[in-house]
């Protein structure tokens, strides 16, 4: 649901083009739009699954609420980990997000939840020499949760922000591009 209504923020500008083009709206309110979505998709979609006060730990979970409502990943069936990267304000915003096997997805901004997935990873990885499938962790999460080096933590910032930028610029180039017609 959360997602769906990320993509709804995006197409806004796209909606009311069209109305613009049917005469309901006025001409410039698709590139109004667009900054007020690109604004609000900053803010939300980062806000939606990440962890929030009160959260509970035990050795094999991490239950926290989030905006769209509590979650509890078990530490001990790991699939997945990454690290999304934002920036705002000339500051670099990290959150680790952890899947398990039940699709269950948790933002972990915490020192005390980071520590704790870092020793499931050990844990899964030291597992997987039984046959254990192995959970996918990428390159900048481990180096994140001090599990590799902290080089592939500046290139995944580095190219975190040339698609970031990237993006933004695309999206308001054609919400412009649009409005122009």
């Amino acid at each position: 649901m959360g997602v769906g209504l990320v993509v709804t923020v995006l197409l806004l500008p796209f909606g009311g083009y069209g109305l613009a083009r049917a005469g309901m709206l006025p001409e410039g309110l698709p590139v109004v739009l667009g900054l007020l979505s690109v604004i609000a998709e900053s803010l939300l979609l980062p806000a939606l699954f990440e962890e929030r006060a009160p959260y509970r730990h035990s050795s094999s979970r991490l239950t926290a609420r989030t905006l769209s409502g509590e979650r509890s990943v078990d530490l001990d069936r790991i699939t997945g980990v990454r690290l999304p990267t934002t920036f705002s304000y000339g500051s670099t915003y990290r959150t680790v997000v952890v899947r398990d096997a039940r699709g269950v997805r948790l933002g972990i901004t915490t020192r005390r939840s980071r520590r704790k997935v870092r020793r499931a990873i050990e844990k899964a990885e030291a597992d997987a020499m039984r046959g254990v499938p192995r959970p996918r962790v990428s390159r900048a999460a481990r180096a994140y949760l001090g599990l590799a080096s902290r080089c592939d933590l500046v290139v995944h910032t580095v190219l975190a922000f040339l698609f970031l930028s990237g993006s933004v610029s695309l999206y308001m180039a054609v919400v412009l591009r649009l409005a122009g017609q």
